[in-house]
């Protein structure tokens, strides 16, 4: 090694063991400083900075064992290349210790602890770049702050990347801007070349390991990863490889996370979550989760267009006790011109009316919206504000497609918009959640997944969404629609059942028609009984892909159980972790001829054995047994 190489190696480990406060500078090769951030009972993230180039990398292990190898990090701007020629000047911790309570998602109280760690890099030309580090039970995460991007211009790209170690396996989706492409099993590096949905799970020697992002807002643009067949490396690409374009002062770009630990960690994290800001609505008393009648697959176009419809849907939604009716696409447009907007449609409109007959039965209404309508401030004021002033609950808002800068800034206009107005809102053809449902708790859900109306899906797509695209946020996914014969359980009326539960969303859309809920009246006294806040998630059993059973605590106690299959029918044995004590468990599974239900006691922590069919799964109830309780809605 030249001299001066030598004395930089020296140098560096030095400055490490001056400025860590909180880990100990540990050199992993003559050629290499590294700096650990740890987190108690979780994963370690190891920054290392190679002495000869200057190339900083992070890497993550857990119990000892390699969960990421040591990968590319920085950020190449227009002015400065910053993945590289990096010395490091100083390191800073802390301690982040935080207490919040969720609207949505898999639990209600949220305990986060997290130690952070900023390494401030210099490079070419006096160019500053901070990696800011954090490492948590469940997952490690990092982003880049450029503290003056008057100085470096926009970016460019990024060079972060994840290696997976050598034998990895990996449940990804292809990616499409819209989120809603198929997930699939593969070796990590005999994936086909291409790029990636960032809800990337993989399986190492160290752990599960699931791939996303957070706090993406409207100054930084969406990520994808690329993929090279053969390689164990997936890097991070931006937004249709467009410049991020900055304004001066300084730029935090969204967080890399890697979700990790065991697979009942990773799938009952809200790390994601975690990471982003805390709410900024101070008064969330209006903000209401709930099942939904969702009108569009089960009445199509003429349902859009139809007040006396929408009258029924109200009155069975208001039978069932579920909360919210969806009106979808065709409600302003002009009679007979399907997609032509009604220009007058303030005075036309038939939705105060609904709106109106909606809640003399207890059912709120929200409304779909065109994302074109909101583009605009002042039509954005005046669709929002009408709604409010009629009485809507919420919006519906579709067909974004795009995760570029100029979209996400959009969403920065319109989540403060449609808060002001106490709107909450589902986004379809959408962005996936990221952190926002903690930013933003009126965001019931996001679409962004391969749905029900999906007619591509498979058997093995949905068992894989309880492990990628659900551990991220809220997931319309929209079940319960017996009635469509394109579903990959066609066979399994209980599997679809268990969807419901399977699947969270702020807003559980329940897409199957009043006469198909009619005709299975186990699935209809199950799904009346439904909540869509949780207190608490556990999974119960699962392998990625081919299987996932999870148990979901309700306010007053009772456990809801969805589980889903790929594969042969066969008996599955599912632990009751449900706590101590005796419990009433209640199964719908499929009879030979239609829905069953059987009551079954067990203690917590024994195994109840429930057969699937092919490609199918179960749903169940359990609630605290005693003497003479024969179910759980008495």
């Amino acid at each position: 090694m030249p001299a001066q190489a030598r004395f930089r190696a020296m140098m560096l480990t030095l400055c490490s063991a001056l400025l860590a406060t909180a880990a100990t500078a540990l050199p992993a090769s003559a050629e290499t400083a590294s700096w650990e951030v740890s987190a108690h009972d979780g994963p370690t993230a190891v920054v290392g900075l190679d002495a000869d180039d200057g190339r900083p990398t992070l890497a993550v292990r857990r119990d000892g064992r390699t969960v990421i190898e040591p990968s590319p990090v920085g950020l190449v701007t227009e002015n400065v290349d910053l993945s590289g020629g990096l010395s490091l000047t100083g390191r800073s911790d802390r301690t982040i210790t935080e207490r919040y309570e969720a609207a949505t998602g898999k639990s209600r109280i949220r305990n986060v602890k997290m130690a952070e760690s900023r390494f401030s890099f210099r490079g070419t030309g006096g160019a500053r770049l901070d990696l800011v580090v954090r490492a948590a039970a469940d997952g490690v995460a990092y982003r880049y702050v450029l503290p003056d991007t008057g100085t470096t211009g926009d970016v460019l790209r990024e060079a972060s990347a994840f290696t997976l170690p050598t034998g990895s396996d990996a449940v990804i989706g292809p990616y499409r801007p819209d989120n809603e492409l198929r997930f699939t099993r593969y070796g990590a590096a005999a994936a086909p070349t291409g790029s990636y949905m960032m809800q990337a799970l993989f399986r190492t020697a160290g752990g599960y390991a699931l791939v996303a992002e957070s706090d993406l807002t409207g100054s930084y643009a969406g990520a994808r990863l690329t993929h090279d067949a053969g390689s164990s490396t997936y890097r991070v690409a931006l937004w249709n490889d467009e410049p991020v374009e900055v304004s001066g002062g300084t730029l935090t770009t969204p967080w890399r996370a890697i979700v990790t630990g065991d697979l009942a960690t990773v799938t009952e994290s809200t790390f994601t979550d975690d990471l982003a800001p805390a709410s900024r609505i101070r008064d969330t008393s209006w903000v209401r989760p709930g099942p939904a009648l969702w009108t569009w697959l089960a009445g199509g176009k003429e349902a859009g267009v139809s007040l006396e419809a929408q009258r029924k849907y109200v009155d069975y939604a208001a039978e069932r006790g579920w909360p919210y009716e969806v009106v979808d696409a065709g409600w302003y447009f002009l009679p007979d011109q399907w997609d032509v907007i009604d220009p007058d449609w303030q005075r036309t409109s038939w939705i105060p009316e609904l709106v109106r007959y909606a809640a003399d039965r207890g059912v709120g209404i929200h409304v779909w919206l065109h994302y074109t309508l909101l583009t605009d401030p002042v039509e954005r004021e005046k669709w929002l504000s009408t709604l409010e002033k009629w009485g809507v609950e919420g919006v519906k808002i579709d067909f974004m497609d795009s995760e570029s800068q100029d979209r996400m800034r959009w969403y920065d206009e319109v989540l403060q918009s449609t808060a002001d107005h106490h709107l909450m809102v589902n986004f379809h053809g959408s962005t996936i959640p990221k952190g926002i449902q903690r930013t933003w708790p009126h965001v019931l859900t996001f679409e962004g997944v391969g749905g029900e109306e999906k007619r591509t899906n498979t058997a093995e797509h949905l068992a894989a969404l309880p492990f990628t695209r659900n551990v991220i946020g809220s997931m319309d996914f929209t079940p319960g629609a017996f009635h469509r014969p394109y579903r990959p359980n066609v066979g399994s009326d209980a599997g679809e059942l268990g969807l419901s539960v399977l699947y969270e969303s702020g807003i559980q859309n329940l897409a199957g028609t009043p006469e198909s809920y009619d005709a299975r009246p186990e699935a209809r006294r199950y799904l009346e009984q439904i909540p869509a806040a949780w207190e608490e998630t556990r999974l119960l059993t699962g392998d990625p892909g081919v299987s996932a059973v999870l148990a979901r605590r309700a306010a007053d106690g009772r456990w809801f159980i969805g589980g889903t299959f790929a594969g042969a029918a066969h008996t599955v044995d599912v632990p009751m972790r449900l706590g101590a004590g005796r419990w009433l468990v209640e199964t719908v599974t499929d009879g030979p001829s239609g829905l069953v239900r059987e009551p079954h006691v067990v203690s917590g922590g024994d195994t109840l054995s429930v057969p699937v069919v092919t490609d199918g799964g179960f749903a169940a109830i359990a609630c605290r047994w005693y003497a003479g309780r024969t179910a759980c809605d008495d």
